[in-house]
């Protein structure tokens, strides 16, 4: 088995970027949002994202 690319070089990564800049700008309110569950939906999306990338991650380094 090889050892697993540095995450910074996986598609993951960035994908997981992309999301959470999407909700950070989301519940930052640079776009201006209709009303303040959108914010909250743009907070839930990043936290959510830089969650299941962690977890992700982890289980990949635990293999090796």
């Amino acid at each position: 088995m090889e050892t697993p690319k540095p995450g910074f070089k996986t598609t993951e990564f960035w994908l997981s970027v992309a999301a959470m800049a999407l909700g950070a700008v989301m519940a930052s309110g640079v776009v201006a949002p209709e009303t303040t569950w959108e914010r909250v939906i743009g907070l839930v999306i990043a936290g959510l994202t830089s969650l299941g990338y962690t977890g992700a991650r982890l289980k990949l380094k635990a293999k090796y």
